[in-house]
This record gives structure tokens, C-alpha cells and sequence, in this order.
């Protein structure tokens, strides 16, 4: 799989990616929070827990229950604030670290296409929508869920559908530097995605997680972009 470095890709329409910046400051500020005496169990109340999610009703007022299969919670966070608060926690360094890589290389031409306050709410529903997702298709699950994979996933998609076109700088097998198109580099992540949700699930990944957050992402960039952005690089001229 391809590691991305960056594109060759200005903005056009805002100065600087802030919204961008901040939702990596606040990832990487939570997980230092989270290694500097957070507990297991603590950053599970933060997770979203299919089981306890349907069990409350998402839309009703249930709080996190003190345990699940009798581990115990020590925060109790309403289950519907768990879809938001997820997606800000990370398992370790390297869960964390491909996300913001991801989300820097990509998300700052999201945020140009559709404003900073508007990338806060594309952001924050991809994610939103890949939990419900994974939560829909694992129903009886009762393994948190955390990471902001899901909400990724919607830049990504967003991303390709704006600019599959442009040329973008990536490692292949993490050592071998390359430029390749978006639609190239994103279209075989978004692939590789398909595939594992049709073969027998291991591993600790929600597949079906980053499926939602990528129908979000391309469904939402649709509404959301401003007047005159066009998709899929209409107008790009290339030499």
C-alpha cells in the first residue's frame, strides 16, 4: 500500500488549511493525554460500543453503562456524545500517526473546497457516519471502537472526488519515493478497503467503518463545496 508525502496541489481559495491544523493539534493533544495516565478502561468510555450504542437507543438519552463484559468504565459519557468523542482517541502511536498523515496530505484541499467551518461539519459527520455504520453491521459487538479512520476516510473520498487527477508523492512498500495520480494512489486505498469487508474479518481494523466514512465523504463533498468548485478536475488543464 502507498504511504502519502504530499501533492502538488495549491489552495485556491483560502490562505491556510486552519481547520485542518487544529483537528491534528487536538488528535495528537488527546493521545498525549491518553499516555500520560488515561487507562484502558477510561479511554473505553470514549468509544463507541455497538451493543451499548442500540441497547440505549442512539437518539435517546442512555449514558455509557459502568462496564462492558465486565470490564469496567470509569467515565460515564452519554452514548450518543461517544459517535464525536471516538473518533479523537487511538490506539498507539502508529494508529494515530497514518490518520494525521493522511488527513495532512488531503485534508487541507478538502478545507479549501468547502471552507473551514464547513470541513468541521464534513469532518465530524464523516466520522459520525462511519460509526453508525460499523455499529449497524456489528450490532451485537461489544469491542469499543476509537480512531478517526472513519472521518479520514470521508477526506479521502472527498479528496478523489475533487481531484483524482492531480499528481501525488507517496512511498510504495513505506521505502520506494514515487508520484503517482490521486485516482491511482486513493483509488487503490479505497480498493484495498472493498476488499477487506468481503473476506472473513480479523484483526483489529472496522473495515466497515472506513465503507462509511468514504460513502459520507463522497455524498457529502456534493453538497457542501462551494459555488464553482467542480469535481473530478473539470477545467484542470495538464501539460
Amino acid at each position: 500500500m502507498f504511504v502519502p508525502l504530499r501533492d502538488d496541489n495549491s489552495l485556491k481559495s483560502i490562505q491556510f488549511q486552519y481547520m485542518t491544523v487544529l483537528l491534528i493539534a487536538i488528535n495528537v493533544a488527546v493521545f498525549a493525554l491518553e499516555t500520560t495516565g488515561m487507562t484502558d478502561t477510561m479511554i473505553a468510555s470514549f468509544a463507541v460500543v455497538p451493543r451499548e450504542l442500540f441497547a440505549v437507543n442512539v437518539f435517546g438519552s442512555g449514558i455509557t453503562p459502568v462496564a462492558v463484559d465486565g470490564v469496567a468504565q470509569s467515565i460515564a459519557v452519554p452514548e450518543r456524545l461517544t459517535l464525536l468523542s471516538y473518533m479523537f482517541f487511538h490506539g498507539d502511536i502508529f494508529h494515530l500517526g497514518g490518520n494525521m498523515l493522511f488527513l495532512w496530505v488531503f485534508g487541507d484541499n478538502v478545507e479549501d473546497a468547502v471552507g473551514h467551518l464547513k470541513f468541521l461539519f464534513f469532518y465530524l459527520a464523516c466520522g459520525v457516519i462511519a460509526a453508525i455504520v460499523h455499529a449497524l453491521i456489528a450490532a451485537n459487538s461489544s469491542i469499543p471502537l476509537i480512531g478517526a479512520s472513519g472521518a479520514v476516510a470521508g477526506v479521502i473520498a472527498a479528496y478523489l472526488m475533487l481531484h483524482p487527477r492531480v499528481k501525488v508523492w507517496v512511498l510504495v512498500f513505506k521505502a520506494i519515493p514515487m508520484q503517482i495520480s490521486a485516482l491511482f494512489a486513493l483509488g487503490a486505498w479505497i480498493a484495498w478497503q472493498i476488499v477487506m469487508v468481503v473476506v472473513p474479518q480479523v484483526g483489529p481494523v472496522a473495515w466497515w467503518a472506513h465503507i462509511g466514512g468514504l460513502l459520507a465523504g463522497a455524498l457529502l463533498i456534493i453538497l457542501l463545496r462551494r459555488p464553482g468548485v467542480k469535481l473530478f478536475d473539470q477545467g484542470l488543464k495538464t501539460a
